[in-house]
Order: C-alpha cells, then sequence, then structure tokens
C-alpha cells in the first residue's frame, strides 16, 4: 500500500480524534434509510435498460432537487442523463450514479430461480449504486451547508453504463473539465475498496447483406448472410490463438434470419473486444474488422458495423483509494438477521458454496494486485479526473454479477443494508476531501504522473452520437 507522508498524517489523525466531526451527518444517512430504501426497490421494479431509463432518471433527479440540488437535465444529448449541483467554489467533487438494468434476468426477490419471461432486472445493483450516491451527495451537502464551506457536490446521473458507455459521452463532452476528485462504487458480494481493474472495451455490431432465394428450389441465386457471420466466427475463433493471453473476445448472432428454407438476406453478429490496455483493444477490434470484410467477400455479400460502445480501462489513484479503503473500514459491515441469513443461506447453496459473511461483517483486506474481470465507462471518467471507488455487499458472499442470484439479493433489505454502507463510505470522502485540499492537490499530482502530463483523450466510441435505441 502506497501512502505519502501527508496521507499518512492525515490518517493517523483521523484515527486518533474519530469520525466525531462527520458523526451528525452519518448519522442522518442512517435515520432516512427506509426513503433510501424506498427509492431503490422502486429502480428495481422500473429495471428499464440503458437509455430508457425514463423513471429511474426522474425518481433520481425529483429525489436531489428536493434537497435543494439544481438539476442540468438531458446533458450529452442523452435525455435520462443528468448533473445535480449544490454548493459554490472549490473544491468540485462529482458522485457517480448508475440506474440502468441488464435484458433477460428479471426475477422475484426469493432465492430460487423463477422465469423471467424475457424481461429486464437489475443484476449489476445499479439501482443500488444510483441511489447511495444520491445519498451521499445529499450528506455531503448538508455538511457544507450546516458548517457554511466553500465547495460543491455534484451529483451525475449516468445512463447505459451496460455497454453503452453513457459515461464516455459525458466524458467527451467535457462535463468532468472542472471536477477535482469524482467518487464512485458498486454492487458486489464482499466489503472492499482494493483496486479493482477493468478492461478497455470495444463493442460493435457487424451486419452482413445477401440475396433471398427459395433455399432448395433456386439456392444458386442466394447469397447467404448467414454464411458471412458463420465465416466471420470461424475466424475470430482461430484468432484466439493468435493475441495476447489476457484478451477477450465475446459475441452473440443477433440476427440469423427466420426460416431454413429462405436463404437469410440479413444477419448481425454483436462483438465486445476487450484487454487491459486500449491501445490493444484497438489492435484486436482491427483485426475483427478484417475478418468481418474477408466473410463477406468470400460469401459474396457487403457488410458494415456500428460501434456500439468502448471505454478505457481504470486508472487507479493511489493517494485516494488508500483513503476510500480507510473509510470503509471506519463505517464497518453490517449482520444479517435470521430471516437474511436463511435467505443467503438459500443463494449460496444455488451457487454451491458454503455461507461466509466475514466480508459483508468486515471489509477485505487492501490488495493492489487484483485481476481485471470486466469493463466500464468509469475508466474513462478516471482519465479526465482523479477518481477512486469501492464494492459493498448488496449480495449473497459469491455472487456473480449478471445473474439471478444478484437480482434476487438487490430486491431484499441485504441489498439496501449494503447500500448505506456504500452512502456512509462515499459521503465520508467527500467531507474529508472538503475540509483538506492539499490531499486533492496531492491526487491531482498522481494522476497527472501516472495518466501523463502530454496525454490526449480520444474516446474508443469516436465521434458517433448516443445510440438512444440502444437496447443492451
Amino acid at each position: 500500500m502506497r501512502y505519502s507522508i501527508l496521507s499518512i498524517l492525515f490518517l493517523s489523525t483521523m484515527a486518533l480524534f474519530g469520525q466525531a466531526k462527520y458523526s451528525k451527518i452519518l448519522n442522518d444517512i442512517d435515520s432516512h434509510k427506509s426513503e433510501y430504501a424506498s427509492v431503490a426497490q422502486q429502480i428495481w421494479s422500473f429495471a428499464e435498460m440503458g437509455y430508457q431509463e425514463e423513471q429511474s432518471s426522474a425518481l433520481l433527479q425529483k429525489t436531489l432537487e428536493n434537497e435543494g440540488f439544481t438539476i442540468e437535465k438531458g446533458v450529452a444529448e442523452i435525455p435520462t442523463a443528468f448533473i445535480a449541483s449544490f454548493g459554490s467554489g472549490s473544491p468540485v467533487i462529482a458522485i457517480l450514479g448508475e440506474y440502468d438494468a441488464l435484458p433477460g434476468l428479471s426475477q422475484q426477490a426469493v432465492p430460487y430461480k423463477l422465469s423471467n419471461n424475457g424481461k429486464a432486472g437489475h443484476a449489476c445493483g445499479h439501482h443500488l449504486f444510483g441511489t447511495a450516491s444520491a445519498a451521499a451527495a445529499i450528506a455531503i451537502k448538508k455538511y457544507l451547508a450546516d458548517n457554511n464551506k466553500s465547495g460543491t457536490i455534484k451529483y451525475y446521473g449516468c445512463p447505459a453504463e451496460e455497454g453503452g458507455s453513457g459515461k464516455v459521452y459525458m466524458t467527451r463532452e467535457g462535463l468532468f473539465n472542472d471536477v477535482d476528485v469524482a467518487l464512485h462504487w458498486h454492487a458486489d458480494s464482499q466489503n472492499s475498496a482494493s483496486v479493482r481493474p477493468a478492461l478497455a472495451n470495444k463493442s460493435a455490431k457487424f451486419r452482413f447483406y445477401g440475396v433471398s432465394a427459395h433455399a432448395a428450389g433456386a439456392p444458386e441465386k442466394g447469397r447467404s448472410a448467414l454464411d458471412a457471420v458463420e465465416a466471420m466466427n470461424v475466424m475470430v475463433n482461430m484468432m484466439r490463438e493468435h493475441v495476447t493471453e489476457s484478451t477477450r473476445i465475446h459475441y452473440v448472432i443477433t440476427q440469423g434470419g427466420k426460416a431454413p428454407n429462405v436463404v437469410p438476406d440479413f444477419a448481425e453478429v454483436y462483438y465486445y473486444a476487450r484487454h487491459k490496455t486500449r491501445d490493444e483493444v484497438v489492435r484486436v477490434f482491427d483485426r475483427i474488422v478484417a475478418a468481418a470484410e474477408g466473410a463477406a467477400l468470400g460469401t459474396g455479400t457487403t457488410m458494415d458495423y456500428e460501434m456500439i460502445g468502448g471505454t478505457h480501462e481504470l486508472l487507479f489513484n493511489e493517494v485516494l483509494q488508500p483513503l476510500v479503503h480507510k473509510n470503509l473500514v471506519t463505517v464497518g459491515g453490517y449482520q444479517y438477521n435470521a430471516e437474511e441469513k436463511a435467505f443467503a443461506e438459500q443463494i449460496a447453496e444455488s451457487l454451491g458454496n458454503e455461507l461466509d459473511t466475514r466480508f459483508v461483517e468486515g471489509v477485505a483486506p487492501y490488495d493492489i494486485g487484483g485481476k481485471a474481470g470486466g469493463s466500464t465507462d468509469v475508466g474513462d471518467v478516471s482519465f479526465a479526473v482523479p477518481t477512486a471507488g469501492l464494492r459493498a455487499a448488496t449480495w449473497v458472499p459469491g455472487t456473480p454479477a449478471h445473474s439471478w442470484q444478484a437480482v434476487a439479493a438487490g430486491g431484499t433489505e441485504i441489498g439496501n443494508k449494503g447500500m448505506m454502507i456504500a452512502a456512509k463510505t462515499l459521503a465520508l470522502t467527500g467531507m474529508q476531501l472538503i475540509d483538506n485540499p492539499k490531499i486533492i492537490k496531492e491526487a491531482k499530482d498522481n494522476f497527472i504522473q501516472k495518466r501523463g502530463e502530454n496525454f490526449i483523450y480520444k474516446p474508443m466510441i469516436g465521434d458517433r452520437k448516443p445510440a438512444l435505441n440502444y437496447r443492451n
């Protein structure tokens, strides 16, 4: 763990004198737990997918507006994106909030799998993410107002994280240019503020156009778009042997024809390419495009593709991240009651695990060697402003994201309890940064050192407009 002399002195002082200075605000968050739980569970029930989060966005806007925040709606040309601001002057602290759901994962809040009927569900806990971040922003607002302090708190309502790259458009528009520090969190199966890398990502839908014909009566007149998709997939799968070990490539065929006796004149395949560095993602993606071009040539079809999303890797800040960890330890975990424990044991059994609540009741040790598993558009924010975050135990230990088990726990008091841990940790960190601008200065120095002084931001999505009709 890397601490500067300034950070060591600050954290030692905090340990010596405790958090009494901030206890009123943290207690206030707890006193409004039922209200925040109501907001989160309403968003859970809305389960709106990327760029379609009209009710979720409106509810969070209303919650913040009722607390005196000024709302800027429809930022970055996205109707469900917004910024809620309170205060004036420096420092400017941003808190990120998400609220989009995933397709095909709708469940009841029960510890067994039910049919979802193709509906969406909050399998990544963004209903909790958006609400806890709003609770933290409100708490920091009260701290500013009660103590007549200079500073600005901004809540960023960020849509379509699940593949839609909402924050990338917000970053590209320069909406973080006046921010000093950005804070975020995410739902998880344990409390942790260790360094959690994220993979850079580039995704696109490849569309092939052929010629329809009767598959038996006149096959020679047809040119199969599905053949082109399959040829592309074969070539990309052979390419897997010749990419770096940490490269990840995924695809699904989203359209492949309607009937076997008709040569498909249209087919579509949706690809993701990921790597720990954005430069390698670009190289891999260019090879995927070449495979698509070769498939079209070989099958007598034509091809075009649409960029869907693209994110940078996550740039970790060596000053802010240890501070967030320290504050998460101060806030601590929570315990299951008897009903919650019984629920958790059934979920754990469905995963083939024994229930282990060590990092629900406590916090995982700080670690800087975490392995990247997914991608997030927070990565782009982290290249615009010093950024740090945490994970809170809103799911049963061992639960993977994007699972029915995550949806189920997120709709219960387990999710609500974890959400409050995140809200208090973010609020505590924000208040400390407002009171200690030297730490912000040190975080910025580390940010410039790691990003590079001459860095020029180039979004992976290029200059495309937000895909408001996108379905993740």
